[in-house]
């Protein structure tokens, strides 16, 4: 698939129905993903930052960014978002600069967040906040090809504000040129239903918190369009990590491998995956 066929392939799936993007962390994923049924993928920056020994938040820098999204691009034919915080800056100057970037790389889309890269990740002031979300879109619109900008409001995440300002804030982002709209872990269905009604672009849904008990079903019914698992499968895979080698270290035991996966269904995921579209 050509990356201007991957493009538009990104694009449709936004503008009708429901569809969950995955996100890997590193080739080997994303061709299993790929393999698997996905029809789009997007960088996590958690998982991305786990796989360097890093914590999340603020720790990657644009360029290890943009190598790791050109990376997983290569990996499969499918389209690829970016997740890239908030933008790797605070001006709205650099967000602008991003999403070129991120253009120029081949990706898709990109996802930008309202918060500072700074310790308790304070929300920016709101008419920034805005700006930076207006800047971006409008250099998401100079790429001259579809684009798909998504705009995150994370304080209702971090507990930084309620979900009454993040749903101001999503529509602000709205009237400012989002494409795609993200409110992550809103406290449960009711208030996702309440996100939903307030703006009238597609929603993404993160599986995760209260919504990990819902459905891609149930999700699709209330009007989502899109659901991304953000860090989710990266930690799932740590979990793994930290529990089978716990117990081979503490207990002695190896019962926990015997759910590991074949090396032939492994082997034969990553060569599907790799031709997968």
């Amino acid at each position: 698939m050509t990356l201007a066929a991957r493009h538009q392939v990104f694009h449709n799936l936004h503008q009708t129905g429901c569809f969950v993007i995955p996100n890997p962390w590193d080739r080997g994923s994303a061709r299993m993903m790929a393999a698997l049924g996905a029809q789009a993928l997007a960088t996590s920056s958690a998982a991305h930052a786990f796989t360097l020994g890093r914590p999340d938040l603020g720790t990657v820098t644009r360029d290890e960014a943009l190598a790791h999204a050109a990376d997983l691009l290569s990996a499969t034919p499918l389209p690829v978002s970016g997740d890239f915080e908030n933008g790797f800056g605070d001006d709205p100057g650099c967000v602008a600069e991003t999403v070129r970037l991120a253009g120029e790389i081949g990706l898709s889309g990109i996802c930008i967040e309202d918060t500072e890269m700074t310790a308790g990740t304070p929300p920016y002031d709101f008419a920034l906040a805005v700006e930076r979300i207006r800047a971006g879109a409008a250099a998401a619109r100079a790429l001259g090809r579809p684009f798909i900008f998504c705009a995150r409001a994370d304080g209702v995440m971090h507990g930084s504000y309620a979900l009454a300002e993040g749903i101001r804030r999503l529509q602000a982002f709205e009237a400012a040129g989002a494409d795609l709209l993200y409110l992550p872990v809103p406290p449960g269905k009711a208030d996702l239903a309440q996100i939903l009604a307030a703006v009238t672009r597609p929603v993404n849904a993160l599986a995760a918190g209260p919504l990990k008990s819902l459905t891609v079903a149930e999700l699709a019914g209330m009007g989502v369009r899109r659901i991304s698992t953000g860090s989710q499968i990266a930690r799932l895979t740590h979990a793994a990590i930290r529990d089978s080698v716990s117990a081979m270290l503490g207990q002695g035991s190896f019962a926990r491998l015997g759910a590991a996966a074949s090396g032939t269904e492994i082997d034969e995921l990553l060569t599907c995956g790799s031709n997968a579209s």
